[in-house]
């Protein structure tokens, strides 16, 4: 795809050139024949071009981010065993005990 791109933006380069260099053409006819007929449609191709692209990569961060994270087993239930109760390992988790 970017070969196309690539020889066409050199095409219309060319077209340019011969614009500035005759003899009745103008640099700013020169300038305005590589924008439109070159920059313009070619940035236009490319934007389409890359629409499978974008759309494939929006759908993986999707999926990245509707996949349910491991929760780890330390944290479902503190402190849970069966020995004596303690300090938990996060101090914002109070220890589990049997009330009196």
């Amino acid at each position: 795809m970017y070969l196309i791109v690539i020889a066409w933006l050199y095409v219309t380069l060319l077209m340019g050139l011969a614009e500035a260099f005759s003899t009745q053409g103008t640099v700013l006819g020169a300038i305005i024949t590589f924008i439109l007929y070159g920059v313009l449609p070619m940035s236009l191709v490319v934007y389409l071009m890359g629409t499978p692209l974008r759309r494939k990569a929006r759908r993986q961060t999707e999926a990245k981010a509707q996949e349910p994270t491991p929760v780890p087993p330390s944290t479902a239930e503190p402190d849970a065993g069966g020995h004596a109760p303690a300090l938990s390992e996060d101090p914002a988790v109070a220890a589990v005990r049997k009330e009196p």
